[in-house]
C-alpha cells in the first residue's frame, strides 16, 4: 500500500512534467485502471460484477465523486508541489464532517470537531509559508476534498441500497474506475481536448518522443488503480485504528519521498503546519473510531 501509493505520487509529478494536461491525464489513469481490470473479469480470473439499473443508479453519483475527486488532486499536483497537494489533502475529514452534519444531519461528538482545529490550523499555516504555494494547486486539493468528501457521504447514504452482485472491495473499486473513466473522458476533451494536440507535439519533442511519456503514464495508472484496490482490501482487514495509523504514516511517508525526490524547499513553520495537519488527521481517525464503538455500545 505504502510503496503503490507513494509510487503513483512520484510518477504523476513525472508525467505531468513531461505532459502538462492534468484532466487528460486523469481520463487516461482511469483508462489504464479499466484496461487492468476488465480482462481479469472476462477471463473469469476474477468474478465479474453483475449490476442492474438500480445499482447502475446508486454507484453512478458516487463515480462522479470519485472521478473529480481525481482530477481535482492531479490538477493541484500538476499546478504545484506534491507535498503542498498532500498538505492540503490531509484536510478532507474537515469537508466530511461538515456536510455529513449538513446533508445526512449526523451529530458529530466534541472530541471529533476538537479534532478537526489542528487540521485546520495546520493546513491554514503549511498554505501561508508554501514557497511553493499556486491557487490552482490549493483550489485543485480542495475540489478533490470536496468531491471525495461527497463521495463517502453517497456511499454512507447508499448502505442499503441496491449495488449489484459478487460485489467485493475489490469489484467494487474496479466499477467505480470504468464509471468515473466514462465520467472523466468527456471532461478531458471539453477543457483540455482544443489544446491537446499542440501540447503533446511540443512535449514529444521536448521528451525526445511519445514514448517516454506513454511509459511513465501507464505506469501512473497501474500505480493509482492498484495502490487504491490494495488500501480498500487493507481496510477491510484491519482494525480501524490500525488502518488510521498506518494511514497517517502514509502520508507522512508521502510527503517526505516527494520532498526528497522533487527536492521541494519548506520553510520551518510549513513543516510544522504539516506536522500539526498530519497529527491532527490521526486525532480525527482516533475520534471517529471512538465514536463508532459508542454507537455499538
Amino acid at each position: 500500500w505504502f510503496a503503490l501509493s507513494t509510487g503513483y505520487n512520484l510518477q504523476n509529478k513525472v508525467r505531468l512534467n513531461l505532459l502538462p494536461l492534468p484532466w487528460c491525464q486523469s481520463a487516461f489513469s482511469l483508462f489504464v485502471g479499466t484496461a487492468f481490470v476488465m480482462p481479469l473479469w472476462l477471463s473469469g480470473l476474477r468474478k465479474a460484477p453483475r449490476l442492474s439499473a438500480d445499482a447502475i443508479k446508486t454507484l453512478l453519483p458516487i463515480a462522479f465523486c470519485h472521478s473529480i475527486g481525481h482530477i481535482g488532486a492531479v490538477v493541484s499536483a500538476g499546478a504545484g508541489a506534491v507535498s503542498f497537494t498532500q498538505i492540503v489533502k490531509a484536510a478532507e475529514p474537515v469537508f466530511t464532517c461538515v456536510l455529513s452534519a449538513i446533508i445526512l444531519g449526523s451529530r458529530v461528538a466534541p472530541l471529533t470537531v476538537l479534532s478537526l482545529v489542528p487540521i485546520v490550523l495546520g493546513v491554514s499555516l503549511a498554505s501561508m509559508t508554501e514557497l511553493s504555494f499556486t491557487w490552482l494547486s490549493f483550489g485543485g486539493a480542495m475540489l478533490s476534498n470536496l468531491a471525495f468528501a461527497i463521495r463517502n457521504i453517497c456511499s454512507r447514504a447508499s448502505m442499503d441500497k441496491p449495488k449489484g452482485e459478487n460485489m467485493t472491495p475489490e469489484n467494487l473499486f474496479g466499477v467505480l474506475t470504468v464509471m468515473s473513466f466514462l465520467f472523466a473522458l468527456p471532461l478531458a476533451l471539453a477543457i483540455e481536448g482544443p489544446r491537446a494536440m499542440a501540447v503533446v507535439a511540443a512535449s514529444t519533442l521536448k521528451a525526445g518522443g511519445m514514448a517516454p511519456i506513454l511509459k511513465s503514464s501507464i505506469a501512473t495508472g497501474l500505480y493509482f488503480y492498484t495502490y487504491n484496490e490494495v488500501a480498500m482490501l487493507a481496510l477491510n482487514n484491519v482494525h480501524p485504528v490500525t488502518h488510521a495509523v498506518a494511514n497517517t504514516i502514509k502520508r507522512v511517508v508521502i510527503l517526505l519521498a516527494c520532498v526528497i525526490a522533487f527536492r521541494t524547499p519548506m520553510t520551518p513553520l510549513c513543516m510544522t503546519g504539516s506536522a500539526i495537519a498530519i497529527g491532527g488527521g490521526y486525532l480525527y481517525s482516533l475520534a471517529k473510531g471512538a465514536e463508532k464503538a459508542q454507537k455499538k455500545a
